[in-house]
């Protein structure tokens, strides 16, 4: 018997995350065949077992750094912190869809399956080296994910909610591969290190880098900003992001965003870093309109989950202040960003899922008054996702600001943190109104929440644990990384 060669098993383990996800994936769609409808939920169990294999696979990646695939991948200390929070974000969203699917009647291995190979396509472009393998780690989680924003097949905002994120993120992609052309077509290779050792070159031939390259980076802008939800490619979030299964929201909230700005980092800062006079006023402009954006139209909803929608513009703003440092603290600043966000997020969406009740009909904020008094242990989870997101200290939220704006500010980019601070300032308005009405605003007596499950409580606790570690103890997080933003350049 033939063995391995040891290129192909290191390619293996530097794959590993991806290989786990999707082989769970595969199992779940063929075992749903052949499991009765009454025992659908032990798919998700599969599926929660198949997204700790996939963090099993990252310490694999750990054990085994270097480029994969004919350098295709890379297995760096970036792409596994990027790789652990996508994958712990969708370990909690599959925790969190248990007992939602069983009350809207939808619980199916598909739906479990979809999460897997979403967030396998979320781990390549995490560790993509070359910009048509990041094309198809988007389409592999963009396909996986319009489907399942329409998972609720029987509800019309559901069905909407699918077909925008369809329509819309076609789009979006077909200008990141014309901007994948128009860069291959100007340096002559696909490869993110190489473009930049292209472009140094034009820079010592020409004295600047061809128009055919930045108009080719403006276009991926414009691809890569739609996933992340920046202004002004944001349009299609808030209502996406109401009319999916609120699972699946708390997931679009934070793993897409996580992996896209992972590559984004990947391209802005190792590509074209030699061009950042270019790129630095495009995202100067765009976390400006981010977070106005966000914050306002956040003030006027009245539905919570609509709300955090809104809420989740602001904070890719937040994001953006720290992109647009261009240094390497600024990297470590939106990667603990990122971390902390994700946490805060799925938390309290999946208490949105909890409380909007079978077909999702109890979520306005006066659906929330009493809660304090009802149901205290989840008020006082949900208060602390809002104060994290807010930006309270002793919350990952504060910490997640705080070094986003010092990197900023140790930029120069005085003025792009003046104006976040005061967006902080406007954003405190909408998450404050959600609490005063769980304490202090008398309960409805026609709505009485459920009891939560135990599957749901454990997600809930991870989160909210983590949600307070950033906040009180960011040492070990904030030094990985800074460990992984110093890996983004090495070859």
């Amino acid at each position: 018997m033939t063995p391995f060669p040891s290129e192909q098993i290191e390619n293996f383990h530097r794959l590993a995350p991806e290989i786990i996800l999707c082989a769970f994936g595969i199992v779940i769609m063929v075992a749903d065949a052949f499991v009765q409808a009454a025992h659908k939920r032990a798919l998700g169990w599969l599926a929660f077992i198949g997204a700790l294999g996939g963090l099993l696979g990252v310490h694999f990646m750990a054990h085994d750094p270097g480029n994969a695939y004919s350098n295709l991948i890379r297995a760096d200390s970036f792409s596994i912190f990027v790789h652990l929070v996508v994958m712990g974000a969708a370990a909690l969203a599959i925790l969190g869809s248990f007992n939602y699917l069983d009350e809207e009647n939808i619980q199916r291995g598909e739906y479990y399956a979809l999460v897997l190979f979403a967030t396998a396509g979320m781990g390549i472009l995490a560790g993509a080296n070359e910009l048509v393998t990041a094309f198809i780690g988007l389409e592999m989680s963009s396909i996986s994910t319009y489907v399942l924003a329409g998972f609720r097949r029987k509800a019309i905002k559901s069905n909407e909610a699918s077909l925008k994120y369809f329509v819309l993120g076609s789009f979006a992609t077909a200008f990141f591969l014309y901007g994948i052309a128009m860069v291959y077509g100007a340096t002559g290779t696909t490869r993110i290190d190489l473009i930049a050792d292209a472009l140094q070159k034009m820079m010592a031939d020409q004295g600047q880098v061809a128009s055919l390259a930045i108009l080719g980076l403006a276009l991926m802008f414009v691809g890569l900003g739609f996933k992340v939800v920046v202004a002004p490619f944001q349009v299609y979030a808030p209502d996406v992001y109401e009319g999916s299964p609120t699972p699946v929201t708390a997931l679009l909230a934070s793993g897409p965003k996580a992996a896209t700005f992972a590559v984004m980092l990947r391209i802005f800062y190792v590509s074209f870093g030699t061009a950042g006079n270019f790129w630095f006023w495009a995202v100067w402009i765009s976390a400006v309109l981010t977070m106005i954006v966000g914050n306002f139209a956040a003030l006027v909803q009245t539905n919570v989950k609509r709300m955090l929608a809104y809420s989740s513009i602001a904070h890719a703003g937040y994001i953006l202040v720290a992109f647009a440092a261009g240094t390497d603290i600024g990297i470590a600043a939106v990667l603990f960003y990122l971390a902390a966000y994700a946490l805060m997020k799925i938390g309290a969406f999946l208490v949105i899922a909890h409380l909007g009740q079978p077909g999702e009909k109890r979520l306005e904020i006066t659906d929330y008054a009493g809660l304090g008094g009802r149901q205290p242990v989840l008020a006082i989870c949900f208060s602390l996702f809002l104060l994290s997101l807010l930006g309270l200290p002793a919350t990952g939220g504060f910490l997640g600001k705080l070094f986003a704006f010092q990197a900023a500010l140790d930029s120069k980019v005085v003025w792009l943190v003046v104006i976040a601070a005061i967006n902080s300032v406007i954003g405190a308005y909408y998450y404050l109104r959600v609490i005063v009405a769980m304490y202090f605003w008398e309960p409805s007596k026609e709505y009485l929440p459920s009891k939560v499950a135990p599957t749901l409580a454990f997600a809930l606790a991870i989160a909210a644990v983590g949600t307070l570690y950033l906040g009180i103890f960011p040492a070990r997080v904030l030094e990985l990384a800074k460990v992984a933003a110093d890996s983004i350049y090495l070859r």
